[in-house]
């Protein structure tokens, strides 16, 4: 198991409950930090005296207090900590359910585990560290569902790119132009309508109004 974890989140409650958690996995005397730049410190503290972390367990949001931070969340710190030490897993712990934000986060900042914070997150958290530690990634059962129920259409660039353009107010037989611009392919107008009829077919909606919608309420745009 672990032997040197750090705990990243600024909710008295929440911090009890994981070093909780951890205390019945065996691992002793985790650390913990309220803001994101202590959090940071620490981390680079720890390599220059050849004690690497093992674990970051983060939140994604911190409250803003009379404490003002360079690093304004988890996403930010896990790319910082990162950069001081690439090996570092590191798992986040947050209320946020959007599909986009959580599939950013294992793409681009190469998280290694997802448990969203709500009922059965302590069964989660021991799940996620375990498979963390076997070298899997994880991502608690209640958000791979709710991927699957929400999240059926699989969105490319192109379609990222169309639907940010509609909301942006660009007329849909303009949209060739700026994915000619930024060498999106394919750019033809008949691509972008077929690429709009797929969506809102998979989807169930009729309007792109709809859709566009959707985007904005799952993260994706």
């Amino acid at each position: 198991m672990f032997k040197r974890i750090l705990i990243a989140e600024d909710q008295e409650t929440q911090n009890i409950s994981l070093q909780k958690t951890l205390a019945e996995m065996g691992v002793e005397k985790p650390e913990y930090v309220y803001y994101c730049d202590d959090a940071l410190t620490w981390i680079k503290n720890a390599v220059r005296e050849e004690r690497p972390y093992d674990l970051l367990i983060t939140d994604l949001y911190f409250e803003e207090d009379h404490n003002r931070q360079k690093i304004a969340g988890g996403a930010e710190l896990i790319k910082a900590a990162k950069e001081v030490q690439p090996d570092l897993k590191t798992l986040v712990f947050s209320g946020e359910s959007k599909t986009a934000v959580i599939d950013m986060l294992f793409k681009e900042m190469n998280i290694d585990g997802y448990v969203r914070k709500a009922r059965h997150d302590a069964q989660y958290l021991k799940l996620a560290i375990s498979a963390i530690h076997n070298h899997k990634k994880y991502l608690s059962p209640d958000l791979k569902l709710a991927r699957k129920e929400n999240n059926s259409h699989d969105f490319t660039d192109l379609d990222i790119a169309i639907i940010s353009q509609l909301v942006e107010g660009t007329p849909q037989k303009n949209i060739p132009y700026y994915l000619q611009e930024n060498d999106i392919k394919p750019s033809g107008l008949s691509s972008i309508e077929k690429r709009l009829n797929l969506m809102k077919e998979v989807l169930g909606f009729t309007k792109n109004e709809q859709l566009i919608a959707y985007c904005k309420d799952m993260g994706i745009i």
